[in-house]
């Protein structure tokens, strides 16, 4: 099994869930974060006074699947996220050793 996290820009996370959802992925963890990279933020005007706003508003998605649809799940997310400018995010993907679903027990395959 493997946990794919995926960093997008906020505007993007409509199309990345129905993109998922139209190759059976049932379920994801969603989570509002900031953070920056090599666009490193910009300045804005409030009010005449002038600041840096380093941190941007990004969505983290997390969810974990088959290592058999992975490849796949990974191609859904760059497709729907893309734009093809700077911030456009990232992908990391990690081996999962356990899952357990708390309700049932059930482990591995079954917990997902």
């Amino acid at each position: 099994m493997k946990k794919i996290e995926a960093i997008i820009k906020p505007f993007k996370l409509d199309e990345v869930k129905e993109s998922l959802q139209n190759i059976g992925i049932q379920g994801l963890t969603v989570t509002e974060i900031k953070g920056f990279g090599r666009q490193k933020g910009h300045t804005e005007l409030y009010r005449g006074a002038e600041y840096i706003v380093d941190f941007l508003p990004k969505i983290k998605i997390e969810l974990i699947v088959d290592d058999s649809i992975a490849p796949q799940v990974i191609e859904e997310i760059i497709k729907s996220s893309k734009t093809g400018k700077i911030g456009d995010g990232k992908i990391f993907v990690t081996e999962i050793s356990q899952v357990i679903r708390i309700r049932t027990g059930e482990e591995g395959s079954d917990a997902l």
